[in-house]
């Protein structure tokens, strides 16, 4: 976070920033710092840049001279906050207000005002969660069923959806990655201001955001981020004149652009200006500068480009629309002709005639948008949720992304369009990837679904120092450290986790040669001491129902846009008849997971697992990961105990512990643009645990992660096996790299070493011990020979038969996709071991 307090630039250095961004080059924080402060004719050779930026991006998008607005509505949901920002007259008390938040009918009855005059956008503006401050939100929200405001949120803009057609814009405030995914589909749209990256207007007394939990700048970029994991059109912006620094606005800046490059989402990015209001504690201070926001205005077009959209509000500054214009802007916000800007009431919206006008006059021409910008609306999947397509379609020109400026909002059904998760694709692909194999070693979108990869390669060189500098790494250690680890593996192995014993395990993890062959031999004994000489092994089949997915994992090569060569989705009853076909064959478990599907019905997972214990009652069915859990979850919009006990009763058995890879959320926000963080992972598996629904647990290594985070990982793994003895199992993932885009991009290494994949399984076999008693590798991944040497190192199961295996042999392994059960006892004869055929759970089977 930016904390500065430099000196003023002078003539000269604002001079030489100016050459350079009107060459086109690259701006640094001081160089951006410095033309914040134009004045007098640098000022307009700023703007003259700025607007040139502005013109070529408009051209590139296909709409030269448009200026667009939204036609909307402002429903102040809440005036409630748990926040105390200095300078805000929105929040109140609830003493002075009638309820503590606006009923459903209120809701509606100003939506409907807006559709009869031809408003789209339903902007919902609220205090940050007013029921963890205030009893009365809290009692309020209590007597009508409601868990949270966020919980009553969701509820009314589904109702204005299906009561009025407006497109619901949500600004609840600071959202988790959990809460942006159960938002999403109710809303086209987000927003929330950054404000500023000025940590010390957070935390130092009489600053403007001080005793404001939710205005820390560290909290404020991590929802950014979030919505970028998540895939939500989102709108952010900085407050200028609240006491920050040129050189604390422009960290700001680069800190939206940053956001933006990695994930894309950013939609629009705001400039606002610092208007005191009477009855603030900041009433006495003074209003932003109208040259100051047309400057700051201008360095935000010239660092974030001619592709970014930036607005400034239209009715807080003062009539000076050329200005504003000239600086770069391409928005105006939303303006509305029925409600007030509630969070400005002192300042009206300027009438649509107006702006139009002020708009023509400066060159330009003001058309309508939705409150999903045109490019979102243009792109679809990702970004826009199956149920919200028929409504945004009902107001956007095709060909533009813009409104069609004389339709009218109809109130439209909000759910999943019946004929969207159609059956089809190279649904043989399970079996032709041994044979013809995969079309393309890429997806079609590579070089857009998984971020700036220019930025990633950078900060993971970043990440690789710091490890460096802290001995994360593999690196040498001292030979005490080494001794005393193999003593205390051999005595006390699982007091490796702790603390205390830090450097003894990362020796460990450093092992090679003749120490390497003493630690696989201690974790050996252990395993004999834990589990006996049987390796064991499962009769299942994998059955991948959907590998259309855009959540953007950079290792993973098994998902496909609906529309690639290799896309494919099975309808129910396939599923069904494969996991049919597996009883036939002997199997005892189908282990189901696929892609996550925008399309696919929510309703679709607990029926795939009523329709295979339909066909086959005693199959165990083992399905759905972590991740696939809570975005279904959100998606329903319900807890996602509740989701588990609805596909617990339909028949669920076990849930794999996939979707884990490192549970440090430095690794996996490099590995995943979008998938979830490192606790929702422990949550959901927790949960599940509590529900009687045992899972397995993973951990894939050897991409851009290090030792000590494998130590962490195994950490947090312990942790939940403490609280709820869940695990049945843990089976380590050694990263298939060949047609994995992280790799693909230059950025990860080719897989783990052999001596780290030996390194992995017997520390997992130490780690875990007399937590979790069951260590499995992977065939698939090792080959048979590999599987054999893990097998003499700590591990004492073979996985399953297969039958089918799709992600692995997409990424690129050469190991097949199936062994018959002669093959996996022959595997455990070649490690000199009996073979024992298994359940799910681990008992005597067959």
């Amino acid at each position: 976070m930016a904390d500065r307090n430099d000196s003023g630039p002078t003539e000269a250095s604002v001079r030489r920033a100016l050459r350079r961004a009107a060459d086109g080059r690259a701006l640094d924080t001081d160089e951006a710092a410095a033309l914040v402060t134009a004045r007098g004719d640098l000022l307009d050779e700023l703007l003259a840049v700025a607007g040139a930026i502005r013109d070529a991006g408009l051209r590139d998008a296909g709409r030269p001279g448009v200026v667009t607005f939204s036609k909307k509505v402002f429903i102040p949901l809440t005036r409630l906050c748990r926040d105390r920002c200095h300078y805000c007259t929105f929040a109140t008390v609830p003493h002075r207000l009638p309820a503590a938040y606006l009923d459903r009918d209120e809701v509606l009855a100003i939506a409907r005002e807006g559709a009869a005059q031809g408003c789209k956008e339903a902007l919902f503006t609220l205090g940050d969660r007013p029921e963890e401050r205030w009893p009365a939100a809290r009692q309020w929200l209590d007597e009508r069923g409601f868990d949270s405001t966020l919980d009553y949120v969701r509820a009314c803009a589904v109702a204005v959806l299906e009561e009025t057609g407006l497109l619901p814009h949500l600004n609840p405030g600071v959202l988790s990655w959990a809460e942006l995914q159960r938002l999403k589909p109710v809303a086209p749209s987000m927003g929330m201001m950054l404000e500023t990256t000025a940590t010390r207007l957070w935390s130092e007394p009489g600053g403007p955001h001080f005793g404001s939990p939710d205005k820390e700048p560290a909290v404020r970029l991590r929802v950014l981020d979030d919505a970028g994991r998540v895939g939500v059109p989102f709108t952010t912006g900085i407050l200028i004149g609240i006491g920050e620094t040129p050189a604390e606005r422009v960290d700001a800046l680069f800190a939206i652009r940053r956001s933006d490059r990695e994930y894309g989402h950013i939609q629009e990015v705001i400039v606002q200006n610092f208007r005191a209001k009477p009855d603030t504690a900041m009433r006495g201070m003074a209003d932003a500068e109208l040259h100051d926001l047309a400057a700051t205005v201008a360095v935000a077009r010239i660092l974030l480009g001619p592709g970014a959209r930036i607005q400034a509000p239209p009715n807080l500054i003062a009539g000076e629309f050329e200005l504003l214009l000239r600086a770069g802007i391409d928005d105006w916000g939303g303006v509305s002709p029925v409600t007030p800007d509630h969070v400005n009431p002192e300042r009206p919206w300027p009438q649509l005639d107006e702006l139009a006008e002020q708009t023509s006059a400066a060159g330009f021409t003001l058309r309508e948008r939705l409150t999903i910008y045109p490019e979102y609306v243009r792109r679809g999947d990702p970004w826009l949720d199956p149920r919200l397509d028929p409504h945004v379609s009902a107001l956007a020109d095709p060909a533009t992304g813009l409104a069609v400026e004389s339709a009218r909002p109809v109130g439209r059904a909000w759910q999943e369009p019946e004929d969207a998760f159609v059956p089809g694709g190279r649904t043989d692909l399970h079996a032709t990837i041994d044979t013809t194999g995969r079309t393309d070693d890429r997806r079609g979108d590579f070089d857009s679904v998984y971020g700036d990869w220019t930025q990633l390669a950078a900060q993971v060189s970043l990440d690789a120092q710091a490890v460096a500098r802290s001995g994360g790494a593999a690196a040498e250690r001292p030979s005490a450290d080494l001794l005393a680890g193999l003593k205390l593996a051999a005595e006390d192995p699982a007091a490796l986790l702790e603390p205390r014993h830090e450097d003894a395990a990362m020796a460990l993890f450093a092992a090679d040669g003749a120490a390497l062959d003493e630690l696989a031999r201690i974790a050996d004994d252990v395993r004999r001491s834990a589990v006996g000489d049987d390796i064991t092994y499962v009769v299942n089949r994998n059955i991948n129902f959907s590998n259309v997915c855009y959540v953007g994992c950079r290792f993973c090569a098994f998902a496909q846009r609906e529309r690639d060569a290799d896309a494919f989705r099975l309808s129910v009853e396939q599923v069904a008849d494969r996991a049919e076909q597996a009883w036939k064959a002997g199997a005892t478990e189908v282990c189901m997971q696929g892609g996550i599907d925008p399309k696919m019905p929510v309703t679709a997972y607990a029926d795939i697992v009523r329709a295979v214990k339909a066909r086959v009652p005693g199959m165990h069915v083992h399905a759905y990961s972590p991740m696939e859990i809570v975005t279904a979850a959100a998606k329903a919009g319900v807890p996602v105990r509740d989701w588990l006990t609805e596909l617990r009763d339909a028949g669920l058995d076990t849930i794999p512990g996939t979707a884990a890879e490192i549970l440090d959320d430095d690794v996996r926000w490099v590995l995943t643009k979008g998938k979830l963080p490192a606790a929702t992972w422990v949550e959901v598996v927790s949960t599940a645990h509590e529900l009687g629904i045992r899972s397995s647990s993973t951990m894939m290594y050897g991409h851009v992660d290090h030792p000590r985070q494998w130590l962490g990982h195994f950490r947090v793994l312990a942790g939940v096996q403490d609280r709820t003895g869940g695990f049945t199992e843990f089976v380590a993932l050694p990263f298939v790299h060949t047609n994995a885009p992280i790799y693909l991009a230059g950025i990860a290494r080719p897989g783990p070493t052999w001596r780290e994949n030996r390194v992995v399984h017997a520390m997992a076999r130490l780690l875990l011990h007399g937590r979790i008693d069951n260590i499995q590798c992977s065939w698939v991944k090792l080959g048979d020979e590999g599987t054999v040497e893990m097998l003499r190192g700590g591990c004492n199961d073979l996985g399953g038969t297969l039958m089918e295996e799709t992600i692995s042999r997409m990424a690129g392994s050469d190991n097949g996709s199936a062994r018959t059960v002669a093959q996996l006892e022959a595997i455990a004869a070649a490690a000199g071991r009996p073979a024992r055929r298994r359940t799910t759970a681990y008992g005597h089977a067959g």
